[in-house]
């Protein structure tokens, strides 16, 4: 059997990358990122070994004595714990000595490299998971009014500007005015801070950087995200069409319409 390596983060979206590549008749080997990944997933892949933030020529030695010269990278890295808890061995300092920026683009693609240079290649999760990304149009909940539509289009615009200084994806407004825009604390405090100061009624707007690398960092939403809107009574999650995964999009579209909270895909 074909082997696939799966270099996993925090959230669900390596559970669903394992399974659609079990799906396809792939052995799963997985690289776990110690305090970030959910222990459950050892009973869904062939091999889980857990390694520390930084430790790349590590992960560069479980797979090729496994075999393996694709892999995928999936699920999130808290920034807060990057910064605190990395171990950057030998590998990771050869490839933070050649960049000029640390930033999240810069850094994936160095490592993307690095990793390619000895003979593994990575890969988009989403060459298995077409079928998990957001759809265009009215997805759950109640139509947008035009005010929520003209914040959606402020959201997309300062979206975008944000994603050219790699920075986040993530904009929170309500009525003509920007809430918060996520930075290190990722997009689940963005939108607490937005709820605090703008009170109900917010609009969750979350898209790809502009030229983003499809392999990595792609913006991804699900039940948990909607559970903290509700939280702070945000009302309209957009989403930018075939570039955010869904994370079990049927339950987020049944807690949209049980909450009244409008999901729609933005091309």
């Amino acid at each position: 059997m074909e082997r696939i390596g799966l270099i996993a983060g925090n959230g669900r979206l390596p559970f669903l990358f394992a399974s659609a590549a079990r799906a396809q008749g792939l052995d799963v080997v997985v690289v776990a990122h110690r305090g970030e990944v959910d222990p459950a997933l050892a009973a869904e892949v062939s091999s889980l070994t857990w390694v520390r933030l930084g430790q790349v020529d590590r992960i560069l030695k479980i797979f090729r004595e496994a075999g393996v010269t694709r892999a995928a990278m999936a699920g999130g890295i808290g920034r807060v714990r990057a910064l605190t808890e990395a171990r950057p061995d030998l590998g990771a300092v050869r490839i933070l000595s050649r960049l000029r920026s640390v930033r999240d683009d810069a850094l994936l693609r160095a490592v993307a490299d690095y990793f390619e240079s000895h003979g593994v290649t990575i890969v988009a999760p989403t060459d298995w998971l077409a079928q998990a990304l957001c759809p265009e149009g009215h997805l759950a909940g109640p139509r947008l009014h035009p005010a929520q539509e003209k914040d959606v289009a402020l959201g997309r615009e300062v979206a975008t500007l944000l994603g050219q200084a790699d920075v986040g994806q993530t904009v929170i407004v309500r009525n003509g005015n920007v809430l918060a825009l996520e930075a290190v604390e990722g997009t689940d405090e963005a939108i607490r801070r937005g709820g605090k100061y703008g009170g109900a009624g917010a609009v969750v707007v979350k898209r790809c950087k502009p030229g983003q690398d499809l392999r990595f960092d792609l913006p991804a939403v699900g039940p948990r995200t909607l559970a903290v809107m509700q939280e702070v009574g945000a009302r309209v999650l957009a989403l930018e069409v075939g570039r955010t995964v869904l994370l079990d999009a049927p339950e987020l579209f049944r807690n949209a319409d049980k909450a009244g909270i409008t999901v729609v895909g933005i091309p």
